[in-house]
């Protein structure tokens, strides 16, 4: 979970947000070169005493600087297009989990086991036993199996809301009369925050979401008793 004064990703805690992460640093090596060349170039034109002033055509100029960024581009969209494929693909999954957003809570209701739904409010700060987070804890956690294949199905009751846990890679828009769908896997026990990443209203940062990853085993045994 992210922690105070950082500003690097959280731990990646999915198959789809390693691929994010590195693809966040193929790219950030990419821009990093690009810029390192940019201020060599800048810096020796400031330094230097040699001028071209009566250059007026320059086709190998021309024609580097119009292949080296299409290369350039390329090395970027390749890698995007396959984690952009990755983040839609569900393959078979063995648990479905259908979330509805409101102002302003979380329902979540697992649709392969009967009457197994609740809603998920926060828990105001001043009900909030020491030692757990301010504004990101939740009266019912969402329970799901680690390294288990899981959709979630995504959709909200009045205004525009969004799903969104960081360390799973997963952003995903709640609409209103439209069921949107996406898919992870959580390879680690643990608990994993989230919150409502589009604004709905006033309490609008005042909605968490909270995943408690858990093995199959006691998933189960958390299932058969509700």
């Amino acid at each position: 979970m992210a922690h105070p004064l950082q500003i690097e990703f959280q731990d990646a805690m999915s198959p789809i947000m390693e691929e994010l992460l590195h693809f966040h640093d193929h790219t950030l090596m990419i821009v990093f070169l690009i810029s390192t060349l940019v201020l060599y170039i800048i810096s020796s034109m400031m330094m230097t005493k040699l001028t071209h002033t009566s250059t007026m055509d320059a086709q190998e100029v021309e024609m580097v600087w119009t292949i080296l960024p299409a290369i350039v581009l390329i090395t970027i969209a390749l890698p995007s297009l396959q984690v952009l494929y990755l983040t839609d693909e569900i393959n078979n999954p063995h648990l479905t989990i259908k979330t509805m957003g409101h102002q302003w809570y979380w329902t979540y209701e697992y649709t392969d086991y009967e009457n197994l739904e609740f809603d998920s409010y926060m828990i105001p700060t001043q009900d909030l036993p020491n030692g757990y987070s301010r504004l990101l804890e939740v009266d019912h956690r969402m329970i799901a199996p680690m390294e288990t294949p899981i959709r979630m199905l995504i959709s909200a009751e009045d205004v525009l809301h969004s799903w969104a846990v960081p360390s799973l890679g997963v952003k995903t828009d709640a609409v209103p009369g439209r069921l949107n769908q996406t898919s992870f896997i959580m390879m680690q026990p643990g608990l994993f925050y989230g919150q409502c990443s589009e604004i709905c209203g006033a309490n609008h940062s005042f909605m968490p979401i909270v995943i408690e990853s858990t093995p199959l085993p006691q998933f189960e045994n958390w299932s058969s008793l509700q």
